[in-house]
């Protein structure tokens, strides 16, 4: 009686394959969990939060005061009807909504400066025109190739 002895084990066909799935969802993942992109889409959102928390708070203002934005001499100048930066230096907002309607003033989170309430840059910017007032975030990433990054809500 002889034996046959049988080989067993994978062919060099089968190991291809499986390298090749194995590649290909790693591709998958790797593009899939791009730590860049998520972080930049991390920040994008949180100046999207930024922006509209703003702008609830100057509109509760103007709505606290039947539509008008009162001037206090020294400590809250009148919207700006050109774009400008929030900031001690360019169009200080501080004291015109906080504490009142917000607690802290946002910044940028990865522009932005808030030494205290005589050295701040929010990085954001404000504009009142016909009646509408805008908050925007000019440096939003640019997280899925295009053109404009900018994250602005108006109202």
């Amino acid at each position: 009686m002889t034996h046959m002895k049988k080989n067993s084990g994978f062919t060099l066909i089968e190991l291809l394959v499986v390298i090749g799935i194995i590649a290909i969802l790693a591709g998958v993942v790797i593009v899939a969990l791009n730590p860049a992109k998520q972080f930049a889409q991390a920040r994008n959102t949180q100046r999207s939060a930024n922006v509209n928390a703003i702008l609830n708070a100057v509109s509760q203002r103007l709505a606290d005061n039947r539509g008008t934005w009162p001037v206090v001499s020294g400590d809250c100048a009148a919207l700006p009807a050109a774009t400008t930066t929030i900031s001690s230096t360019d169009y200080n907002i501080y004291k015109c909504i906080v504490p009142n309607y917000m607690t802290s003033l946002p910044v940028d989170p990865s522009a932005g400066t808030y030494t205290d309430v005589t050295d701040y840059n929010t990085q954001y910017e404000v504009r009142s025109y016909l009646g509408r007032v805008t908050v925007s975030a000019k440096y939003a990433e640019d997280i899925a190739g295009l053109a404009s990054t900018t994250i602005s809500v108006s109202r």
